[in-house]
């Protein structure tokens, strides 16, 4: 790949590169952090305008260290919001006034901001939510859990969903480059296990700090930015609520599919700057197949080693990197020639199963089993995926947990 450098500097006095460069040809140091220190990393070398936070378990480190960008001049304004339907709130102004924002958040504070979610989307502005899952349902719990995300997948939103700290850096920085991209122009969701990936030490590799994105052009945007000398879009001065029912009911309708035609428009992009929408592991000619994303990935690859060379099964995984756009292709592609299909999920309604069966409903004829699947904060060992699939395939269970 060429390298494109811009010979230019952002207000922290970092050169402006290519986010090819960036993201695929700067050298890089191997450094040990955990996943809030990576989000303060990566923003720091974003070319971030704006962020707003409000604290709660396990996000408040990464917002507190966000803060810390700001008091360094790589973030142009932050400040704490009286809630986290506040916060979001208020990000929705800064991008409307065109700037690039980013804020995180966790559980019930998801579910308090909710509103606005859709709103960004269909207001097509590019803000970054990192979400670092949690537990959400009664009695109330801060251990991991990611229901919250079955919540999220209809908003509009893109959503994306880590596996490893590396890949949040990586993440952060690709989704301001796709989701600024005229003819995407959505929110993006990156998803991280709360606790698994926040507050977990591990190898990152980052680039030198003294590089950063180039800034967002608010002016390449699909609705005009509101500035000194634009007036509001014509959606927020013009209602069309006040207008006929037949207007509304058809410009709403017609709105809605362009913003999720808008995130089907983002493959290519997600395509280039993270490598593919999926990821294959393991055997591959695996005939038992474990579809997964985030921390249930990593533990459905330890699984698939063990079933390989210690059970003689042949194994794959197919893990996800985005949820929205959903790889429902990709998927089809790669159960191809399986017997069974396995779905590990650390929540209790199985919205990943319910989205694979969806995709994959009337196209395969293969078994899909929705488990293991634990909640509410418990572990998911390799050794219970391993003991999962014997007992399914009718095999003796050897491994003792």
């Amino acid at each position: 790949m060429q390298k494109t450098e811009v010979a230019q500097f952002n207000r922290a006095g970092q050169r402006i590169v290519s986010p090819e460069y960036l993201l695929f040809e700067a050298p890089r140091q191997k450094q040990f952090m955990t996943g809030s220190e990576v989000v303060k990393e990566a923003v720091k070398r974003a070319s971030v305008d704006a962020s707003v936070s409000y604290p709660i378990t396990p996000q408040s480190e990464a917002a507190h260290l966000i803060g810390e960008l700001w008091a360094e001049g790589y973030v142009g304004v932050y400040f704490r919001g009286e809630s986290e339907f506040g916060v979001m709130s208020e990000l929705a102004g800064c991008s409307m006034a065109g700037a690039r924002t980013i804020t995180t958040t966790s559980g019930p504070g998801t579910l308090r901001a909710m509103e606005n979610f859709p709103m960004w989307s269909g207001s097509r502005l590019p803000i970054q939510l990192v979400l670092m899952a949690r537990g959400i349902n009664s009695p109330l719990t801060i251990q991991p859990d990611n229901l919250e995300v079955s919540f999220l997948l209809d908003t509009g939103c893109m959503v994306w969903h880590a596996e490893t700290a590396q890949e949040l850096f990586d993440m952060i920085l690709a989704g301001f480059v796709v989701a600024e991209q005229p003819d995407v122009h959505v929110p993006v969701i990156n998803v991280i296990d709360g606790f698994f990936i926040s507050h977990t030490r591990e190898a990152v590799l980052l680039p030198p700090d003294d590089i950063a994105l180039p800034p967002y052009d608010p002016y390449r945007a699909p609705m005009p930015p509101i500035d000194m000398e634009m007036p509001p879009g014509r959606f927020l001065r013009d209602p069309f609520v006040m207008k006929s029912n037949y207007t509304s009911y058809a410009t709403h309708a017609s709105w809605q599919f362009e913003i999720r035609s808008a995130i089907e428009r983002a493959r290519p992009y997600i395509r280039r700057y993270l490598k593919g929408l999926v990821e294959e592991f393991g055997d591959p000619e695996g005939d038992v197949v474990f579809i997964a994303s985030g921390t249930a990935a990593a533990q459905a690859k330890e699984a698939a080693q063990m079933l390989i060379h210690d059970e003689g099964v042949k194994a794959r995984v197919v893990r996800l990197k985005t949820l929205r756009p959903f790889p429902a292709r990709e998927i089809l592609e790669a159960v191809k020639g399986a017997k069974i299909v396995f779905i590990p999920e650390f929540n209790v309604v199985g919205w990943l199963e319910r989205e694979v069966k969806n995709a994959l409903y009337g196209k395969v004829d293969v078994p899909i089993v929705g488990s293991p699947r634990v909640a509410g904060g418990m572990t998911m060992p390799p050794e219970v995926i391993v003991e999962e699939v014997l007992k399914t395939l009718g095999k003796e269970v050897r491994h003792v947990l």
